[in-house]
């Protein structure tokens, strides 16, 4: 039967062709008209940062994001991308990408805790989940849904966009022996890390990069975070203050976001979706090796050229951080049903991270120095 009625489709197809060619012939402009594919659409962006531009490691990130875009699209999806200050403010990305005045953005989600306390568990957390582990709780620990579902309201899409590692705990011009030595000062920190602070007497200051080293120089400012050694170094903050403090309580895996205004990314079609996904897991993995491999070079500079003097904080000090830490990081379970769904996914994820990395790479980094 399947043969009869494949060999019936032949006779038709044939009957069919010989007809037409006992028709008038087609015209030359018919034929060629048939034969013109449609180009396929293309789509420009503008993508804003909170970054100077093509600065080291943050800065570098959305330029080899806008780079693969290009070369997988073949050119279909271009991406241009603004440094901090040339189309927005440092601090202004998400309400930019959010009402549409830029198409994508790249920052830190801790600079939006006055618009979405929870935003913060996408960024960083004190004494909370390191580079590898945001990273895996984010893809595989239900860490995106939530995300997505907290951004869906601001009409943005959001994507990990890179991250900076353990950071340092900040540039001071005096040396911190005590609590006490934290009192008063003004401190540019973001976050949560700021609320620590705070209530340890200290005074934070939420700063875009490009501003931090003229507030530190001029004594706006007494002390500051930025990255680490790589980034502070291309900043010159050793020339502004000397002690060098470690290990960086406050950012101990600092994700960075790619957001994408909702309407421009429903219009993508599922290729282009496909390619800006792609490219920003790409970059995610990148910034963080590339900090990896640029730190301690950097830190070596700092100590051995510019006399910049390496301090750990005291035992004392860093318990007290981390007791007023997981207050203030509970505390955020408060603000809505939401994010207290975020923050108990984040912290089930730091337990079970906590207690295998015990015995992987805690126990592996104390072999290695016996």
């Amino acid at each position: 039967m399947k043969r009869r009625n494949f060999l019936a489709s032949i006779g038709l197809a044939a009957t069919a062709s010989l007809l037409a060619g006992c028709g008038e012939p087609e015209s030359s402009a018919t034929s060629t008209s048939a034969a013109v594919v449609e180009p396929a659409k293309t789509y420009e962006w503008k993508m804003v940062t909170s970054w100077p531009k093509n600065f080291p490691g943050l800065g570098m990130g959305p330029e080899r994001f806008a780079k693969l875009v290009d070369e997988m699209s073949d050119g279909r999806l271009t991406v241009k991308v603004y440094g901090g200050g040339e189309l927005v403010p440092p601090l202004e990305v998400f309400d930019a990408v959010s009402n549409g005045t830029a198409d994508m953005g790249h920052s830190g989600a801790y600079y939006w805790k006055g618009k979405e306390p929870a935003a913060q568990f996408f960024a960083t957390v004190p004494y909370g989940l390191n580079a590898q582990e945001i990273s895996s709780w984010i893809h595989y620990g239900g860490g995106q849904e939530l995300w997505d579902e907290l951004y869906k309201p601001f009409n943005l899409k959001p994507f990990a966009g890179g991250n900076s590692g353990v950071q340092m705990a900040g540039w001071f011009n005096k040396e911190i022996n005590s609590l006490e030595d934290l009192k008063g000062l003004k401190m540019r920190i973001p976050g949560m890390g700021g609320e620590v602070f705070k209530r340890l007497g200290g005074v934070p200051v939420n700063l875009p990069g490009g501003e931090i080293f003229t507030a530190l120089q001029t004594g706006t400012i007494d002390a500051t975070e930025w990255v680490g050694p790589y980034n502070d170094l291309a900043f010159g903050l050793y020339k502004a203050a000397k002690y060098y403090y470690y290990p960086g309580w406050h950012e101990p895996g600092t994700m960075l976001e790619f957001t994408v205004n909702m309407d421009k990314w429903n219009a993508l079609p599922a290729d282009l979706k496909a390619i800006v996904s792609t490219a920003a897991r790409a970059v995610n993995q990148d910034m963080i090796d590339e900090y990896t491999a640029r730190n301690n070079a950097a830190l070596k500079q700092l100590v051995e050229e510019h006399d910049v003097q390496l301090k750990k904080l005291p035992d004392d000090v860093l318990k007290q951080l981390k007791t007023i830490s997981e207050e203030v990081v509970a505390e955020t379970r408060s603000d809505s049903e939401q994010a207290k769904r975020i923050y108990e996914s984040y912290d089930a994820f730091r337990k079970q991270s906590v207690e295998y990395h015990n015995i992987s790479e805690v126990a592996y980094y104390q072999a290695r120095e016996l």
